[in-house]
């Protein structure tokens, strides 16, 4: 299997870092170690188009039907990599080598590929074979789009039992921010519900990038408006665990990208202290 020779940072989110089509290695800076990443979007699609997305020449679709023989022997063979290989001295700085989750991330809505029930059983079997569960997590970063799919939900149903946790994506609780920030016309309405099932079949977090855009922080508006979603999710009881909250560390590449600035670290504290208040724990990663 050959992988590159430069030492993992986490600004560096490359896909082909180690030259295979689904997996590939980050050091994530909300997850402080190896992050095994898997990518079932190769095609570079996603039914959101988020100002702020890594992703370049990202485009509107779904994925190509997966390979699951393809993605097992990648996977089976990274593992073996990190546990029984060098690829943690050569490539991971020393403080974050080990590994801290499997995530499926990548270049698009994983939920959107038709096998991802069948991803999360054959994840589960390598985790089973590597004597993984209950060492790691096994994370799903998701728009929640798709979540009222069948589908999904068996998915998430399997990730329970392999110590899954959802992260869900709320960067906006507004229709018009929403179409700002995702380019997204879900409805607000459906969003909640799809939380609700989503935290119902698997433990979930809300994750929610702060930034500024045209040189402004997030407007009192859409502030009052995602607090106000918060305090509803904690008196109903909805099952939320927290809010992951993180502003810009990587520049965009769409078309946005010049408009998009990171926020003061202060501003960030400031508002994840107003989250709390409303009844949510908050992780942040400045």
């Amino acid at each position: 299997m050959p992988i590159h020779t430069n030492v993992l940072t986490t600004v560096d989110h490359n896909r082909d870092s180690a030259d295979m089509t689904y997996v590939y290695p980050v050091i994530s800076r909300r997850a402080g170690g190896v992050s095994v990443g898997i990518n079932l979007n190769p095609n570079n699609a996603c039914n959101w188009r988020c100002v702020y997305c890594q992703v370049p020449d990202l485009k509107r679709g779904a994925p190509p039907e997966i390979e699951l023989k393809k993605l097992e022997a990648e996977l089976r063979g990274f593992l073996l990599e990190l546990l029984h290989g060098d690829f943690m001295v050569k490539r991971v700085p020393p403080e974050a080598r080990r590994i801290n989750d499997i995530a499926l991330s990548g270049n698009g809505e994983p939920t959107s590929a038709k096998e991802f029930a069948d991803v999360i059983l054959l994840i589960g079997k390598l985790m089973r074979e590597f004597d993984l569960i209950g060492k790691i997590k096994l994370v799903l970063i998701t728009n929640g789009s798709l979540v009222n799919r069948g589908y999904v939900q068996q998915g998430l149903k399997h990730m329970a039992g392999l110590n899954g946790e959802v992260w869900f994506k709320l960067d906006s609780a507004t229709a018009e921010g929403m179409r700002r920030i995702n380019g997204s016309r879900i409805g607000l309405q459906r969003v909640q519900e799809n939380l609700r099932v989503a935290a119902s079949l698997c433990p979930t977090w809300l994750q929610t990038c702060v930034f500024g855009m045209d040189g402004q922080a997030p407007s009192n508006e859409e502030q009052h408006a995602y607090l106000e979603m918060i305090k509803k999710l904690v008196s109903e009881e909805a099952g939320v665990k927290g809010v992951l909250l993180y502003g810009l560390a990587r520049p965009s590449m769409q078309k946005e990208a010049s408009r998009l600035s990171a926020l003061p670290e202060e501003w960030l504290l400031s508002y994840a202290n107003k989250i709390r208040e409303a009844g949510l724990e908050v992780r942040e990663s400045l």
